[in-house]
């Protein structure tokens, strides 16, 4: 199901097997860097090329709160503004470079209520072209209606 952007998924419009929409982003030097610098993680493997080969890696990388970032601007994307993300837990499995797409793709595995909490979980992918980089789950708190 796709949202309104102006009120958003309500917890009735949702379905179990429900596809959030996927979302894209290039990847670049400038991209990976600038997070960096946003998130002050001045780990070297997400600015200096040379210690990210050093490590085994092709080259600079994206950072753990660059997933975090990228899997919530996803969900808000899909749910709305009225969508309260309640829990997030990734699972770094393969690195994304410069020059490489992240995609973000997911769906509804279940909906609950909780101590009058709307609850939708969701099973997340972010891959890029090759294949499967960060496996993830969420679960949004969505308004009744």
């Amino acid at each position: 199901m796709s949202n309104d952007t102006t009120t958003g998924l309500r917890f009735d419009d949702v379905e179990v097997g429900d596809e959030i929409t996927p979302v894209s982003i290039p990847i670049t030097y400038k991209r990976i860097c600038m997070n960096a610098a946003s998130t002050w993680d001045w780990f070297p493997g997400h600015h200096n090329p040379e210690y990210a080969k050093s490590q085994g890696q092709q080259t600079i990388y994206l950072s753990t709160l660059f997933f975090h970032g990228f899997i919530d601007r996803g969900l808000c994307d899909w749910a709305g503004p009225d969508a309260l993300l309640r829990r997030r837990k990734i699972s770094m499995i393969k690195s994304i470079y410069p020059g490489q797409i992240a995609t973000l793709t997911g769906r509804v595995i279940g909906k609950r209520e909780v101590d009058g909490a709307s609850l939708v979980d969701l099973e997340l992918m972010v891959s890029s072209e090759e294949g499967p980089c960060v496996p993830s789950e969420a679960t949004l708190q969505l308004p009744q209606g």
